[in-house]
């Protein structure tokens, strides 16, 4: 599994700015209001923010030996996904109301309601992204000593997919 790159959440913030930028403009040109979130959603967004961030900080307890209580590989490598997820997933909110937000104060739109709206959801959509790369960290593993007994990712024909995760054996 690969990880998260700056690039590609740039790009991903880009092109969904320029449809957000484009969804408001036709918006604006029929008389609707702007395509926002409703404030509602960031309980969806914190919901899965807090349960990436308390997963991860599962496998992180486990990485450092703190844990009672093994933790399966399977729900290691779900939760990266899902830290991941939660990262695009705040990359495209975030760029949509950043499109949205530039066309606004473009048109002089300062202080209104929509305005306030795409300036919270892309607070909440950049602590998607932190959160992101924070659970992603806490599901790296440190390299392991290839002269050890156990190298239990070698010979599966799985290097690079899941190297350097938590995908430990027992």
């Amino acid at each position: 599994m690969s990880t998260l790159k700056v690039s590609w959440l740039t790009i991903v913030i880009a092109v969904a700015a320029i449809g957000g930028w484009i969804a408001q403009r036709i918006a604006s040109g029929a008389g609707v209001g702007a395509p926002v979130l409703h404030w509602t959603s960031l309980i969806t967004m914190a919901a899965v923010s807090v349960l990436a961030f308390v997963l991860g900080f599962r496998v992180l307890r486990y990485r450092q030996g703190k844990a009672t209580v093994p933790i399966d590989p399977i729900l290691a490598a779900r939760t990266l996904v899902l830290a991941q997820a939660g990262a695009y997933g705040g990359a495209v909110i975030g760029g949509w109301h950043l499109g949205i937000l530039l066309d606004l104060m473009g048109a002089g739109s300062t202080g209104s309601a929509s305005l306030v709206s795409c300036i919270v959801m892309m607070v909440g959509a950049l602590v998607m992204v932190i959160v992101g790369f924070v659970v992603e960290r806490f599901c790296k593993l440190p390299p392991e000593d290839m002269d050890g007994p156990s190298t239990p990712l070698r010979g599966r024909g799985t290097k690079g997919e899941t190297e350097g995760y938590a995908a430990r054996t027992h």
